[in-house]
């Protein structure tokens, strides 16, 4: 294939990917801001709903750790991806005949499943696109599409319960942009039943083990991921000091998913011409929402939450970026899965005990996530300075 017919067919994989995403994300994270509500409806307690959500967590991230191995030895990345998400979409309208509690916890597992099951498959064929059109601004692409679905679903989902208060029909309106996602998803299958060969330029190579250079990075990154509080913990700590209004609190997430998906835009294209380094410094800026979100008033909360999105945007598109120009391509699958499940547990572990210290002493809390992201930034230093070099020797 001509390189300039490659490189269009490579972004329209990547587009089509991308809107996938925004219908999947709209449908999930649609979802998820209603879950603990609803599971108190059907009479679970505080504890019982943070195991199922907290298992729910860990086993979506834990699960990669075997879909992206057997992705890689079976080959068979589609059916692997379309599996993960027909396990997801399916899950997500059913909680709208949830009569129970276990039922519900039941189907939410599934939905987090399904998600591990899906992910490292599709991140080795957007990577074997990305290779034409640029890595950061494939990846950046995507994961703007996917912060944006992650926007407008929860308030999709709010106006439904603003009109009728139902939560049942909330979730079966989620139905529609389940099906969509479906549609989509066979649509790519379709077009693209072969995404390796919008890689055309690469070389084949035997599967090695994962480089050094990887395994740093990763450190890196599980650092990052410590370091970054979730945002029911800044919520509540917004009402809990009255910084900023009940009322206001979900147009403050809105924000900064909004903020997410623009950096991620930004950022990929950067990526692309300055390279890992780029992190360095975006690290360093990402640390700051900690000071801001907890030490700061109306508007220094309202920065340090867009920065705290911007730092989400940053991550969540540079990290699989940077992993595909480490790994070959035979090896991705396992490498994402690896990374992204210790980079979600990472987060996990890091949340509660970012809780803990706030719990505490809020500047223990704040002192922690500074101190976990500035440990990163040598990692990233070296991972950086490494791949330049295998860079000027190939």
């Amino acid at each position: 294939m001509h390189n300039l017919a490659l490189k269009k067919a490579a972004f329209r994989f990547v587009l089509l990917i991308g809107i996938l995403s925004f219908f999947a994300d709209f449908t999930y994270e649609g979802a998820r801001g209603i879950l603990g509500p609803y599971l108190a409806l059907l009479g679970a307690g505080a504890a019982l709903i943070g195991a199922i959500t907290g298992l729910g967590e860990l086993l979506g991230y834990g699960l990669r750790l075997i879909s992206g191995p057997l992705s890689d030895r079976t080959g068979h990345y589609w059916p692997v991806t379309i599996a993960g998400y027909v396990v997801q979409m399916v899950s997500v309208p059913l909680l709208a005949v949830a009569g129970s509690w276990p039922l519900a916890a039941l189907l939410i597992v599934l939905e987090r499943a399904g998600k591990a099951i899906r992910n490292p498959p599709r991140d080795v064929m957007l990577s074997q696109a990305a290779r034409e059109m640029g890595y950061g601004w494939a990846f950046g692409l995507h994961e703007a599409l996917d912060q944006f679905g992650a926007l407008l679903g929860p308030l999709a989902v709010a106006a439904v319960l603003a009109w009728q208060g139902n939560y049942r029909l909330a979730f079966a309106s989620l139905a529609i942009s389940a099906a969509l996602t479906l549609f989509l998803l066979l649509l790519a299958r379709l077009l693209y039943p072969r995404p390796h060969e919008l890689e055309a330029s690469a070389s084949v190579v035997a599967p090695q083990a994962l480089s050094s250079t990887y395994w740093i990075y990763l450190i890196g990154a599980v650092l990052v991921a410590a370091g970054f509080a979730d945002f029911p913990l800044i919520a509540y700590h917004f009402a809990r000091v009255s910084s900023v209004p009940s009322t206001l609190v979900p147009v403050f997430y809105a924000l900064a998913m909004g903020s997410s998906g623009l950096g991620s835009l930004l950022c990929g294209r950067l990526f692309d011409r300055l390279g890992l380094g780029l992190l360095i410094p975006l690290t360093g800026a990402a640390a700051l929402f900690a000071p801001l979100v907890f030490l700061g008033n109306f508007w220094l909360a309202l920065l340090g939450t867009v920065v705290w999105g911007l730092g989400m945007g940053v991550h969540e598109s540079l990290i699989p970026a940077a992993v595909a120009l480490m790994v070959p391509s035979q090896r991705r699958a396992s490498a994402y899965g690896i990374f992204t499940a210790g980079y979600g547990i990472s987060w996990f572990l890091g949340s509660a005990l970012i809780g803990l210290l706030y719990s505490l002493a809020l500047p223990l809390a704040i002192a922690f996530c500074l101190l976990a992201e500035i440990l990163a930034i040598p990692f990233f230093v070296i991972a950086s300075r490494r791949l330049r070099q295998a860079a000027r020797m190939a």
